[in-house]
């Protein structure tokens, strides 16, 4: 039941009128459709933590008893007392019903488990539980084994804003047990079904619009046609300044039959495009099994910025960049590039000559925005034939300034593209080499062998893991094409996939990264749920959840790590040579592995006065290495000096060694961060003052406690 019928339904007990009336008032609200997506938002979802201590204090469901498949009491409880001689603790009901006293009951204390709300704050830390490393200074793909929700408000302390593409798959909502709202499995036949999918996904799409770099990252989300119409609403309203479009995937052309329908071949790939993110050609359509057309592909791209913080008051410092570009009213001839208008001064009050025109960054709407770079650089593109004047509009006369990205004249460098000459205007004429690889903006219907689910989804993960099965994996190649396109040119790039099931992601970047000798990492977020089907036999057998003979067969450990563990060395499990070799773009044996590193961690829930009082530096110590960069080593305990120093950060614990602390941070122009842990301003501050210009000072756990204080109860 939503909140809101929680709410009437405990009106209607205390006052029956008092809940008809608001019960007939809401009727006649849901009768008027706002603008946009509208739906309910559920009550905060929560999570059981099998592995957490229970304690006075704690939230807690008392659990079914050992060998019982029924679902058990759903209620919260608050622990009020525990003896521990006797093994038991003590509860009071959290939420009693209106009309009721809240009940108190006594439960040992291997009966319970601690369960959180994502209202409720929470302080994150990680445990490693395992590395593999083939990929000498390379940085780290970490796997995290936790709650995606409480991953990605972690992700906000060590990772806000330096994301440059999300790829996830997220439940698809089939009614078929594939995913869980409140622990309890979504059915097909829940009137609620939807807007539980939708508030799910709109508290984690929030987090992950903290996580990417606001001036160029994509997210890619798939679906299939259940969820598809909402979901692009979602989009929409989640990512307003972003460019958004939907490619079709084919994945099985003998068809998924649909009774009395269309047997489905195809699922579909939402592409959010933020800030200046955009497609990188390659050598084929997506069409078919093709090779790339001679055709050019589009390579002259707006020079009005897009995206959030592209309006005119977004930037009152720093060099401006909005300023008229003029042209001849007649002929839309280019007369200049104006000088910057401070800010402030209307645009209309600029003065322009009998005859001229200016154009301005303005969005579709007629919002001001900034031009992408300074009036200085507009001039020396158009002097260079880099940036250009296009079709005037009929009714305006004005003509849309476009530009060369970097990359393509990066690609006119190298010779990918060739200059054939200029246009009357002065700007630049470009074709393709006739010496090298053609490439072409690939289109919007993927059709392509290499894409079957099947064969390179299931059939692969089988052979990786030496016959694990994983339900409905994505074909690795899919997912190798989908990043492709948007990180191909980002060879150090940061990806995300918090919804990672079987690891298929990491292992595509892998792959990416073989093919040019890129550095790019991957954060792989993914629980340790059992499936529906083994759940109801190991609760026969007397299992629980947090019991080891129940976790080895959870998604993160006996699939996810796994594989990529797999996938890097080139044996299976059971440590045979996989079977079989990588096909399409790069073939090789994949008993070869992938010379990457790879490291696996637990999420942990920390308290803030043990994090306060430095007694979880331990947990805490893999954030501070993930937010440097996750290369080399953790820094997990500063010794007797009272400080260490890794190739990328460093950590101070004792403000008396600072001066041995701070030339060893000097020593090392790799290193960016110094985590400086004292309660005292004045002693951050003086460190700070003696860093190296390139190094950032961080102040534990002032900076760390803030972040979750502040953005902990995100619900």
């Amino acid at each position: 039941m939503s909140r809101l019928t929680d709410l009437i339904r405990q009106a209607k007990a205390k006052d029956p009128q008092l809940g008809t009336d608001l019960e007939a008032e809401v009727r006649e609200l849901t009768r008027r459709r706002s603008f946009g997506l509208v739906f309910e938002r559920h009550q905060p979802e929560a999570v059981e933590l099998p592995g957490v201590t229970v304690s006075v204090g704690s939230k807690v469901r008392v659990l079914p008893p050992r060998g019982e498949t029924a679902k058990g009491d759903q209620r919260l409880w608050r622990v009020i007392g525990r003896d521990k001689t006797a093994g038991t603790v003590s509860l009071v009901e959290l939420t009693p019903p209106a009309d009721a006293e809240a009940e108190s009951a006594e439960a040992l204390v291997d009966d319970v488990v601690v369960v959180m709300e994502f209202e409720d704050r929470m302080f994150p830390g990680l445990v490693e539980t395992g590395r593999v490393e083939r990929g000498g200074d390379a940085p780290f793909h970490t796997v995290i084994n936790g709650e995606n929700f409480h991953a990605l408000q972690m992700l906000t302390y060590t990772h806000r804003g330096k994301i440059d593409a999300i790829y996830i798959d997220p439940p698809y909502n089939t009614g078929a047990k594939d995913w869980k709202y409140n622990n309890d499995y979504v059915e097909g036949d829940d009137a609620y079904r939807h807007s539980k999918w939708l508030a799910m996904m709109e508290r984690r799409l929030l987090l992950a619009r903290e996580l990417l770099n606001p001036d160029d990252s994509v997210l890619i989300v798939t679906i299939d046609e259940k969820e598809i119409l909402r979901l692009g609403l979602l989009l929409e309203q989640t990512f307003p300044g972003a460019e958004i479009q939907m490619v079709s995937i084919v994945i099985n052309r003998a068809g998924s039959p649909r009774i009395g329908m269309f047997s489905r071949v195809d699922e579909y790939a939402f592409y959010v495009f933020v800030g200046d993110a955009s497609v990188k050609p390659w050598t084929s359509t997506m069409l078919g099994d093709d090779a790339a057309s001679n055709a050019m592909p589009t390579v002259w791209f707006t020079a009005v910025r897009r995206g959030s913080g592209s309006a005119r008051e977004d930037k009152k410092s720093g060099k401006a960049s909005f300023y008229p570009v003029v042209i001849d009213a007649k002929t839309g001839a280019l007369i200049r590039i104006g000088d910057p208008v401070p800010h402030g001064v209307p645009r209309d009050e600029v003065p322009l000559a009998d005859g001229e025109l200016a154009m301005w960054p303005l969005a579709n709407d007629g919002t001001e925005n900034r031009w992408r770079f300074s009036a200085d650089r507009m001039r020396e593109y158009f002097e260079r034939g880099t940036a250009r004047l296009g079709r005037r509009d009929p009714r305006t006369g004005l003509r849309p300034v476009t530009y060369l990205q970097p990359g393509t004249l990066e690609n006119i460098e190298n010779g990918t593209f060739v200059v054939t000459g200029r246009t009357e205007e002065g700007s630049l004429e470009l074709a393709l080499s006739d010496t090298l690889a053609k490439v072409v903006g690939p289109r919007t219907v993927w059709n392509r062998t290499a894409h079957f689910a099947r064969d390179h989804g299931s059939n692969l993960n089988s052979a990786l893991l030496g016959g694990r099965r994983f339900p409905f994996p994505k074909s690795l190649y899919a997912v190798e094409d989908s990043l492709r396109f948007v990180v191909a040119d980002k060879p150090n790039a940061l990806v995300l996939d918090f919804f990672s099931g079987s690891g298929t992601t990491a292992h595509a970047v892998m792959r990416l990264n073989k093919q040019d000798g890129g550095r790019r990492q991957v954060i792989s977020v993914t629980n340790n749920e059992v499936g529906a089907d083994e759940q109801k036999q190991l609760r026969k057998d007397g299992l629980r959840p947090g019991d080891p003979e129940w976790e080895k067969f959870g998604i993160c450990d006996y699939i996810t790590k796994p594989r990529i563990e797999a996938a890097i060395t080139g044996n299976t499990p059971d440590g045979e040579a996989i079977k079989g070799d990588y096909k399409f773009t790069d073939e090789f044996p994949m008993a070869d592995g992938f010379e990457q590193n790879a490291a696996f961690f637990t999420l942990t829930y920390e308290q803030p006065m043990t994090v306060a009082r430095d007694r979880a530096f331990a947990r805490i110590a893999p954030l501070l290495w993930m937010r440097a960069g996750s290369t080399g080593r953790v820094l997990d305990d500063v010794g007797e000096d009272g400080w260490d120093v890794s190739d990328t950060y460093g950590v101070l614990a004792d403000a008396d060694s600072a001066p041995g602390f701070i030339a060893a941070v000097a020593e090392r122009p790799t290193l960016r961060t110094a985590f400086v842990i004292t309660d005292e301003d004045a002693v951050f501050r003086s460190v700070a003052r003696d860093l190296p210009e390139h190094v950032e000072p961080v102040r534990l756990y002032e900076s760390y406690l803030h972040t979750f204080e502040v953005g902990g109860g995100v619900a």
